[in-house]
């Protein structure tokens, strides 16, 4: 790995969050240009509300959702092929906030774990 360098990012609201808020909280701030170069390509690498890996490249040009932590990796590294890549490890959740690239069956699970909490939510009131 190029770099890894370590950046927090807003906290998500609890609950009551509609979907266009979670997009404005769980924005990613610019990567620093003493801490990564900007010829460097940058992911960044964390878990998302739902428990799922998100991986995020710094300038919005791919991004996807994983299973696993090792999946995220890669995708992250094939994404910046043939040069290598920083990786930015947010202490914080985040969403991916653009198209999903990564596994397509693990987006379709989050929409319905999200779903699923949100009938459990009406129904124990």
């Amino acid at each position: 790995m190029a770099a890894i360098a370590l950046q927090a990012v807003h906290r998500l609201p609890e609950a009551r969050t509609t979907s266009s808020e979670i997009g404005a909280a769980s924005a990613l701030k610019p990567l620093d240009p003493d801490v990564v170069s900007a010829a460097i390509p940058a992911f960044f690498i964390g878990r998302n509300r739902a428990g799922l890996w998100v991986a995020r490249e710094a300038k919005g040009r791919a991004g996807g959702l994983f299973l696993l932590e090792s999946s995220a990796i890669d995708f992250a590294k094939s994404r910046s092929a043939p040069e290598r890549c920083a990786l930015v490890f947010p202490a914080e959740t985040f969403e991916l906030d653009i198209e999903n690239q990564g596994n397509p069956l693990v987006a379709l699970a989050a929409r319905w774990l999200d779903a699923a909490k949100r009938h459990l939510a009406r129904t124990t009131r």
